[in-house]
């Protein structure tokens, strides 16, 4: 019996939560043109998200070991000027783009800012490149900032702007050939962002890939606008197995570099410089003797701070002409030997390629012919010029 009369009592709180339900449901949907309004999962779905073109930060360049000491090299022939240039490659696909080669622009630059393209000199220079085999497009273009870092500035991005207006995903690299040094490379790529993306308040980046890394910004780069105006590109340096062994043998010493006979000139002048500053130490030594003997200790506490002792500097001095000219001699000597042939011994050949048994013949037909005399002094034999000249 209390089961009987709860099962009623429970349909009875479903009944009245389900209609309680029905009537705020319905209480809303008449009360729309009042104080609320609801907005059913139906209406939603007639209303679907747009997805929005956002710019990728996974996106990588990457410069060929040709391209990069192109541009090094370029760059450090214009110190203390900026220098710019065209980079070659091809858009490999929305995450990579491949810089094969670069080029020279003629451009007259001041200290941080290079002037326009020449659109002249650059097609006739395509062609020739074409021409050669080169039928790569431009990708971006690259300039120097010699010795203040990695970063665009106002005429930087007026330029970056021109690429862009012909190729939307045009890269412009900027390397520093004073800050460079063997096994760092200062460079960096940028991009502009499109100001638009900054009006409508979107994210001017997404990451949508985990290959590689972008490198910590300076401080400089974020002054200048850095994230703001522009953004920085991942660079990675692929080479072949080809191209890291002439890398790797580049600058590799051999053995006989030892040998390479210096100029003399070049060497006397060294040689004179260091005995005359062996006489100026000399004599500074002899003034510091002197005086050690005349000064009081409380004098010669503070007599010689911070300037150079002339003991210490006559010992290096003395050995490093010393060894400079053991080594120099001890060259001479051994290139004298290889280059210079040996006498006559046994049935050798001497520089001219003539054999003693020849060498006798001649004598013998100089003799008989009465045009040379031979005298025979013992085991020596004195020849004359005539026969000289035909040995």
């Amino acid at each position: 019996m209390p089961r009987r009369s709860s099962e009623p009592s429970r349909r009875a709180r479903n009944s009245t939560g389900h209609g309680r339900q029905r009537s705020n449901t319905s209480a809303s949907a008449r009360r729309v043109n009042g104080r609320r309004i609801v907005i059913c999962p139906q209406h939603v779905l007639n209303f679907p998200g747009t997805d929005t073109n956002v710019l990728d930060n996974a996106e990588t360049v990457y410069i060929s070991s040709l391209a990069l000491l192109k541009m090094l090299r370029h760059g450090r022939a214009g110190v203390p000027m900026e220098v710019m240039g065209l980079m070659l490659g091809e858009f490999v696909d929305d995450y990579t783009v491949r810089v094969v080669d670069v080029f020279a622009m003629p451009q007259s630059g001041t200290g941080v800012s290079v002037e326009a393209v020449d659109p002249v000199f650059q097609t006739k220079m395509m062609d020739m490149l074409r021409q050669t085999g080169r039928p790569e497009t431009v990708v971006g273009w690259y300039h120097s900032h010699p010795g203040f870092g990695c970063w665009l500035s106002s005429v930087d991005i007026n330029t970056q702007q021109s690429f862009e207006q012909l190729t939307p995903r045009a890269v412009a690299v900027v390397v520093d050939p004073i800050q460079s040094v063997k096994g760092k490379v200062v460079i960096d790529a940028f991009r502009l962002i499109n100001p638009q993306t900054l009006m409508l308040g979107q994210e001017p980046r997404q990451t949508t890939s985990n290959v590689g890394h972008l490198n910590k910004p300076s401080i400089q780069a974020l002054i200048h606008g850095l994230n703001r105006h522009y953004y920085s590109i991942g660079i990675g340096y692929r080479k072949s197995a080809l191209e890291e062994g002439m890398l790797m043998n580049l600058h590799k010493t051999v053995w006989t570099e030892a040998l390479t006979m210096p100029d003399f000139a070049t060497e006397g002048t060294k040689n004179q410089a260091s005995l005359e500053k062996l006489v100026s130490l000399a004599e500074g030594y002899e003034k510091r003797v002197r005086e050690e003997g005349e000064l009081t200790k409380d004098q010669l506490r503070t007599r010689y701070v911070g300037k150079v002792d002339p003991k210490k500097h006559i010992e290096q001095v003395g050995q490093d002409l010393i060894e400079d000219n053991i080594v120099a001699v001890s060259r001479q000597m051994i290139d004298k030997e290889a280059s210079v042939p040996s006498h006559y011994e046994g049935g050798g050949k001497g520089a001219g390629g003539v054999s003693v048994e020849n060498a006798m013949s001649i004598l013998n037909k100089r003799q008989a012919n009465g045009g040379g005399s031979g005298h025979s002094h013992g085991n020596k034999m004195e020849v004359d010029g005539d026969a000289e000249e035909d040995l």
